[in-house]
């Protein structure tokens, strides 16, 4: 049972990284493109999925929310030889959750700081 919730947890980070590259991918995809030194009209086309931005963010907002129930909320249920026994495993996913969490925001606002650091 404890291996499905830390399994669970897992993904719920996982899937909310791959929502967040999705939201920034209409704005970070061009500029990562331009600095690699490919170039050309066509890169103003990766802006077709503006209009699913939002949506991107909501899944963003949903799998974050979940993993931190899992990590925060959610009692923990482990058996001793199981690696969730371990005191310090609990705190190491807390901070990689967090880390993830700053960096997803980066992504996220990336539209609205890349202008300031762009211009």
């Amino acid at each position: 049972m404890s291996e499905n919730v830390q399994t669970t947890s897992n993904r719920s980070l996982v899937a909310a990284a791959l929502a967040a590259i999705g939201a920034s991918l209409c704005c970070v995809a061009p500029l990562v493109l331009l600095a690699l030194g490919i170039g050309g009209a066509w890169i103003g086309t990766l802006t077709a999925l503006e209009p699913y931005r939002p949506i991107f963010i909501g899944v963003v907002l949903v799998f974050l929310g979940l993993a931190f129930y899992k990590l925060y909320i959610a009692p923990r249920r482990c058996n001793p030889n199981d690696a969730c026994a371990i005191p310090g495993t609990l705190r190491n996913q807390r901070i990689i959750f967090w880390v993830v969490t700053v960096i997803l925001a980066a992504l996220v606002a990336f539209p609205w700081y890349g202008l300031a650091l762009l211009g």
